[in-house]
């Protein structure tokens, strides 16, 4: 990674993630899922989005992390996708957060599975690790379970 970014910045199971604020069209919180019937475990359901039907992949079921004990709507994080948008169901939404290029470290050692692929480095921030997650690998990786 070169120069500095900005990274639009959120969090899942107490992780803090961020995704290239160029790629994030919005934050929605509390839309209605509707659940599909036969969908694959990491999709949460379908959301209705000005007219626009939007896939909402659960973030937390998509890196393999427990499922959420808190009742609280999840928040969607609306990204741009190669066919149109997708919502990454999220915990809570963070802030943007701006880095610089010799803050970026490469996926960490200690992790394992999904989470290994789906995140593609960190920033270490004051105490903070901000995970960075490559969006359009969540994307394919929900195509490789559709197709």
């Amino acid at each position: 990674m070169t120069g500095s970014g900005q990274f639009a910045s959120f969090f899942v199971n107490e992780f803090l993630f961020g995704i290239d604020v160029a790629k994030v069209q919005e934050v929605v919180s509390g839309a209605e899922v509707t659940p599909v019937p036969l969908a694959p475990p990491i999709v949460r359901g379908l959301i209705n989005l000005r007219g626009q039907i939007v896939t909402a992949i659960d973030l937390r079921r998509c890196l393999q992390l427990p499922e959420r004990p808190d009742p609280q709507p999840f928040v969607n994080m609306i990204v741009y996708a190669d066919d149109g948008c997708v919502s990454l169901l999220v915990d809570r939404a963070g802030d943007v957060l701006s880095v610089e290029a010799d803050e970026f470290e490469y996926p960490p050692a200690t992790l394992e599975g999904r989470s290994r692929e789906l995140i593609y480095g960190a920033f270490k921030l004051n105490g903070k690790l901000l995970l960075v997650l490559d969006t359009d690998k969540v994307v394919d990786a929900l195509d490789g379970l559709i197709k």
